[in-house]
């Protein structure tokens, strides 16, 4: 469990504290028009002081809940406004029955809405902006971690390559510890065998070892017990770690600790409520975006002609084929000229297609595609019941023929507008990372996960990175 750092917390509560307050006290004093004024003529002041101090006591025990004030470095800026936004949201929640069971009517609902709206964008923004000045500290050495990775296979190299993807993580790689391989990898020397585990820690003072050849069993039973004599963290990577792993559990038969893997059953009354909300929101973005899209229409109509439209039969859940809708974004006839073009396939596994400068797409359909605005008609298909907001992307009929036993369990729920693998890099992924995203989704689906990946969506829309 991470828990709070001692040094930084008083310095976090502070902050937040100072930032309620300004979120508390600014819509109270333009409510009312109080500037200049005496304390005496405050309206209801006391009664305000109370709800003001509650709420404050509220959010402070979420925010400790959901792990706030820690130092996570794992910890993305959404994920942490999302941690946030619930528990601004739960906080509020519970305020509203105070007022509402205590019979406080003198409580504003604009105030209340305002409140809420300045507690979310402030408490946010000073964490977003703490974040990114951390970042950049640790990405230039600051409190770096000194990592050991045993094992200099394809599981080392593929670890030492994610730590320098994630340089604000602080993971500085000193080297690996093989017993077969001399020759370093991607810059990281092999610093000795297994067996040197002890000189190269105090060598290079190692704070962590990552170990990623967990099936030598007495080789790391050794390493392990060498490294808690030591006091350093250990972190082992399974071997099946490529595989989409379904749920995990941990938990003990006496003394003997389990990794239960399982598979997470959904009651139908989550599903129907999923479908609900779908449904609901789907049909307003229809109605409110019904001039962007008759804008995009028109466009398309004056740099193409028609259609507008472009559909396309795809597979569903459980195999179910409906009608795909999109905007057009490709010269017509573009599904007759994809034979002429296989041989440029960027994506080499044999099952999906992508082309970056397809010369096949339009000059608005680019535009379309960059921000996908070109997925907006996909709003019927959820109305109609084939799609859902979130989920898998729906394949075509020839690219299931490709599939193996593992890659069926994408149409075990409905196909979504967006997924995991949208906001985890759209076009730039492989169909293995793809699937592995999908399945992942599959394992653990929740409203929650559901809300996160709307979250990630916006950014990774307005960026257009990946897409095309």
């Amino acid at each position: 469990m991470i828990k709070p750092n001692r040094k930084i917390y008083p310095f976090y509560f502070l902050t937040d504290l100072i930032l309620m307050a300004i979120s508390f006290y600014l819509p109270y004093m333009f409510r009312y028009n109080l500037w200049g004024l005496s304390f005496s003529k405050f309206t209801q002041f006391r009664q305000y002081n109370f709800i003001f101090l509650l709420w404050a006591v509220f959010i402070f025990i979420f925010f400790r809940r959901r792990n706030l004030y820690a130092t996570d470095r794992t910890l993305t800026i959404p994920k942490e406004a999302f941690r946030v936004f619930i528990s601004l949201l739960y906080s509020g929640i519970l305020i509203s029955a105070v007022i509402f069971f205590a019979q406080f009517k003198f409580f504003s609902r604009l105030i209340f809405t305002s409140n809420l709206a300045l507690l979310f964008c402030l408490l946010v923004s000073w964490r977003a902006i703490k974040r990114i000045i951390l970042r950049r500290m640790v990405a230039q050495g600051f409190h770096n971690i000194n990592v050991l990775i045993a094992g200099a296979g394809k599981v080392g190299e593929a670890m030492l390559e994610e730590t320098k993807r994630h340089p604000w993580l602080g993971f500085k790689v000193v080297g690996f510890l093989d017993d077969y391989k001399k020759v370093g990898v991607n810059g990281a020397p092999v610093v000795g065998a297994i067996k040197d585990f002890n000189v190269a820690v105090k060598k290079f003072f190692v704070d962590e070892v990552i170990v990623t050849i967990p099936s030598e069993k007495r080789a790391v039973s050794e390493m392990i017990r060498q490294a808690r004599n030591q006091r350093l963290g250990v972190r082992i990577i399974p071997e099946n770690f490529e595989e989409p792993l379904p749920m995990l559990d941990i938990n003990y038969l006496g003394l003997i600790p389990l990794l239960t893997y399982k598979e997470r059953k959904h009651r139908p009354a989550e599903y129907a409520i999923k479908r609900t909300l779908d449904f609901v929101i789907s049909l307003v973005l229809l109605i409110t975006l019904s001039p962007v899209l008759f804008t995009i229409a028109l466009l398309l109509v004056l740099d193409s002609g028609f259609p507008v439209f472009y559909i396309q039969k795809r597979m569903g859940q459980k195999g179910k084929i409906f009608n795909f809708y999109k905007f057009r974004s490709m010269v017509r006839d573009a599904d007759k000229m994809k034979p002429r073009l296989l041989e440029k396939n960027e994506v080499k596994d044999g099952i999906l297609f992508k082309i970056k400068k397809d010369p096949r797409v339009t000059r608005v359909g680019r535009i379309l595609r960059k921000f996908s605005l070109d997925e907006l008609p996909q709003l019927i298909n959820v109305v109609k019941g084939d799609m859902s907001l979130i989920g898998p992307r729906p394949p075509t009929a020839d690219e299931v023929i490709k599939y193996n036993h593992l890659h069926m369990d994408r149409l075990s729920i409905k196909p979504g507008i967006t997924g995991l693998a949208q906001v985890k890099g759209r076009s730039e992924l492989t169909f293995r990372k793809w699937v592995k995203w999908d399945l992942w989704y599959v394992n653990n689906w929740s409203f929650g996960l559901d809300l996160r990946i709307i979250w990630w969506t916006i950014p990774a829309v307005i960026k257009g990175k990946g897409a095309y």
